[in-house]
């Protein structure tokens, strides 16, 4: 079986910087041509801002002994800025705290409830991440009690999963979860 060359680390570098050089020259291209074009419509702001969640996500996937779960909420948090932005330069319509921030929400309890199921021994490590995106899954029940949302049920059910979420995580997690405590607060 014949394998690919592995790359050597210079050469990995010269890719990276080329990618990230030809990344700024295209989002200067675009600003210019949106400035010269359509100058009230804001279409490369989306498409930049698009172009910086890329390099996000690339910058932190790159980057060694990466947590699954750190990961899981890195994109949670960076694709609902985006989608707010992105709401946000077509008018702010609210879609994005009505519609896409409680079903990001979701879709990263769901994701932290399979890595739990799946890797029983890890979970420890994921807790504070679960946390975290509970804590970051109130934010649509604070927008509710403010009446900034409109469409309550979506943000009552990602808040809610969250919440079900962690129990169901503490429940695993129970005695490993006490361990720790005893061990890190010398009880």
């Amino acid at each position: 079986m014949i394998y690919p060359k592995k790359l050597s680390s210079k050469k990995k570098d010269l890719i990276f910087k080329i990618f990230l050089i030809s990344s700024f020259i295209v989002g200067l291209l675009l600003v210019l041509i949106n400035k010269i074009t359509t100058p009230t419509t804001p279409w490369a702001a989306l498409a930049n801002a698009g172009i910086i969640y890329i390099w996000i996500t690339v910058f932190y996937s790159i980057k060694k002994n990466t947590n699954i779960a750190g990961h899981v909420l890195i994109q949670a948090i960076a694709i609902s800025l985006l989608t707010i932005y992105i709401d946000y330069e077509l008018g702010f319509e609210k879609w994005s705290i009505n519609i896409s921030v409680p079903i990001i929400i979701m879709i990263a309890n769901i994701t932290m409830l399979i890595l739990t199921i799946v890797s029983y021994k890890k979970y420890i490590k994921y807790a504070v991440y679960q946390l975290i995106i509970v804590i970051f899954s109130m934010i649509p029940v604070i927008l509710i009690s403010e009446n900034i949302i409109q469409n309550k049920v979506l943000s009552i059910v990602a808040s809610s999963i969250s919440i079900i979420n962690l129990i169901i995580t503490l429940i695993l997690s129970a005695k490993d979860v006490k361990a720790v405590i005893i061990r890190k607060f010398h009880i």
